[in-house]
């Protein structure tokens, strides 16, 4: 968002007399600014019957960039499998070498079973 001032045309009974404010910015640097800084949006919702508190929804929201999130300590889609690649990997494998002793367990337990017989 540029600082300058630029003239704007008004609509009014003096359209060639320049008035003076803020540059106009469109959606893309109005973006990036928010990315850049960060906004917070917060706000509570209570439902009451006679007084009495039935339900409270607390909502907050951060919008920023992943790096900036991540200046501020922000990174749980590191750590969430459905997000992670990693973590999801590292499960997989676990799982996957579970599966393969079951397969040899029984494969070993049906050929004890051939030999007995």
């Amino acid at each position: 968002m540029s600082d300058q001032l630029t003239p704007l045309r008004s609509n009014g009974s003096a359209p060639d007399r320049p008035s003076y404010g803020p540059a106009p910015s469109n959606l893309a640097d109005i973006l990036e600014r928010v990315l850049d800084k960060g906004i917070v949006i917060a706000g509570d919702i209570k439902v009451n019957l006679l007084d009495i508190e039935l339900l409270t929804v607390k909502i907050r929201l951060l919008v920023v960039s992943v790096d900036k999130a991540i200046e501020l300590g922000i990174d749980w889609w590191r750590s969430d499998p459905m997000l992670s690649t990693s973590a999801a990997d590292h499960e997989l494998a676990d799982e996957n070498e579970q599966l393969r002793a079951r397969v040899r367990e029984l494969e070993s337990e049906s050929e004890s079973e051939r030999a007995r017989r």
